[in-house]
């Protein structure tokens, strides 16, 4: 990767892992999930006027608006106001990684070496440590509302892969068009009218602020950069950089809100990440040119 688009990377990074204490801030006196449809009524507007809609069906963009908004990120707000750490969030998110892979295996037949099969083990060996050792900075609600953050992030994998856009920011443009109305019908649904008057009269410029960075910096620029480096470079060259994002969400919650880990706490989060690290780590060439001889052999079995 050119020292540039690396480095560029590496920004959004830290965006993203910032973001999680963006969100904090913005959720504080706000309904998360009103907050968020906050933060992606901003980022379709104005965007959606100059960028062309992409040539997908309506269907993947509807649904990739309700997984991403409502799915991920209601979700992965909600689980802050629930009792995650802005932090502990952030690395609960890194699931989607052994999620994804469990559902490739399962559902599309995909190999997974030993290496990955490691990989995932020390990482839910971890996260069993991460969440046992709490020091009151996790709950059994934000849990279950970070894993269906986890999860969604999957399926919201599946649903790109299988609309095969090759427009990837006019996807997420105009999908997120579809994430503000079901998160504020969500709201209303759960609360009632009065959670709308509450936001109202709740709003200040802390929440102005944190919407707006999600908005623009984390949604739109960091989005751009990132669609713009995946089509540059491979995604296994990609894909290790995300685990940058925690690292930052970490260190931001503990500068802004002096959120604590324990010791058990600091050494899982640590072999967390590395194992998250060999799931997505590239095949070396080794194990590609073995992988090769094996077709190869099988081809010349075949004849």
């Amino acid at each position: 990767m050119k020292r540039n688009d690396l480095l560029l990377a590496i920004a959004v990074m830290a965006i993203w892992g910032f973001n999680f204490s963006m969100i904090k801030m913005g959720v504080t006196n706000v309904h998360p999930l009103l907050a968020t449809a906050a933060r992606f009524a901003l980022a379709v507007t104005p965007a959606i006027f100059f960028i062309a809609r992409p040539k997908v069906a309506w269907r993947y963009l509807i649904s990739y608006g309700l997984v991403f908004g409502v799915g991920i990120w209601g979700m992965a707000s909600w689980s802050i106001t629930a009792g995650l750490s802005s932090g502990i969030s952030s690395v609960l998110l890194s699931t989607n990684v052994i999620i994804g892979m469990v559902v490739g295996v399962w559902v599309f037949k995909e190999r997974a070496s030993r290496r990955k099969i490691v990989g995932a083990l020390m990482a839910m060996t971890a996260l069993c440590v991460l969440v046992l050792s709490t020091t009151g900075n996790v709950t059994l609600a934000g849990v279950i509302l970070i894993m269906i953050a986890a999860c969604s992030w999957t399926l919201m994998g599946v649903i790109v892969k299988a609309s095969k856009t090759t427009q990837a920011f006019a996807f997420n443009v105009w999908g997120m068009l579809f994430a503000p109305i079901p998160l504020v019908m969500f709201a209303v649904a759960l609360h009632g009218e009065q959670i709308l008057w509450s936001a109202v009269e709740n709003w200040d410029w802390n929440t102005t602020v944190a919407v707006l960075f999600q908005a623009y910096p984390t949604t739109l620029f960091g989005y751009w950069v990132w669609n713009r480096t995946l089509i540059k470079y491979p995604l296994s060259t990609a894909a290790p950089l995300t685990l940058m994002v925690p690292v930052f969400a970490l260190i931001s919650g503990y500068f802004m809100y002096d959120e604590q880990l324990s010791s058990a706490q600091v050494i899982a989060s640590g072999l967390f990440l590395v194992g998250i690290g060999l799931i997505v780590k590239p095949a070396t060439n080794h194990q590609d040119r073995t992988q090769l001889l094996k077709r190869a052999s099988m081809a010349k079995t075949a004849r």
